[in-house]
């Protein structure tokens, strides 16, 4: 298993800097949100562990891996103050730790589509993890094609003098599903407002075409196991 994480403390620290000049007001409170990159790094190491202990076990109990890659993330303290703007809160860590349940996100790529509902259900069982949200978007995918098992999760950071109730944002998918997200957001940037309908279509229909790949996949997999 790989697992990647994209939140070193440099970047994220300075990688809302683009080139516009912002006010010393405005870059005071976007530097404000840095004070909570541990306890959210701590977060996302938590449910990370919890993913590689439930992976390891299937390895040696059952011979296989139902996860085939971990990816994490922290939002950039731009994105924190960009959201909370666009959402009309106030600008502070609190107020972010408050309203924003995405600060911290931890991506699980699967191999089969079962295996997504097979961690998602043992990781939210485990008594120290608390389910906000579950948004089920394989069974009910978005205009777009977007196909996505989603939780928001809390777990506690046991710190030197408290407990802290964290929240962390899980996205469960395919290889496939992955495949196709990335290259769509990609495309997405790319093209920015010159998406035709055309496109629009085409992005749907290849979106489709992976699901039913997925299925296959399943079935193959199925057949082969029950042998």
């Amino acid at each position: 298993m790989i697992k990647k994480n994209k939140h070193s403390k440099l970047s994220y620290i300075f990688n809302w800097i683009s080139g516009d000049v912002l006010s010393s007001d405005t870059a005071k409170i976007i530097n404000s949100f840095t004070e909570t990159e541990n306890l959210y790094m701590s977060a996302i190491r938590e449910i990370s562990t919890k993913l590689e202990i439930l992976n390891d076990e299937f390895k040696y109990s059952k011979d296989r891996n139902p996860i085939h890659e971990i990816k994490s993330r922290i939002k950039t303290p731009v994105s924190i103050y960009q959201k909370l703007v666009e959402r009309g809160h106030d600008l502070s860590v609190e107020s972010a730790r408050k309203n924003l349940t995405d600060i911290a996100g931890i991506r699980v790529i699967c191999p089969y589509i079962n295996d997504i509902y097979l961690i998602a259900d043992l990781l939210t069982s485990q008594a120290d993890v608390g389910v906000i949200r579950r948004t089920d978007y394989i069974k009910d995918p978005k205009p777009n094609g977007y196909r996505s098992l989603h939780l928001i999760v809390t777990i506690p950071v046991f710190l030197s003098d408290r407990t802290e109730v964290v929240n962390v944002e899980v996205q469960i998918r395919t290889i496939a599903m992955d495949f196709w997200a990335s290259l769509e957001h990609e495309l997405t940037y790319k093209l920015a407002s010159r998406k035709t309908e055309d496109v629009l279509k085409e992005l749907r229909e290849c979106a489709d075409i992976i699901s039913s790949t997925d299925n296959r996949m399943q079935n193959l997999y199925n057949n082969i196991v029950n042998l």
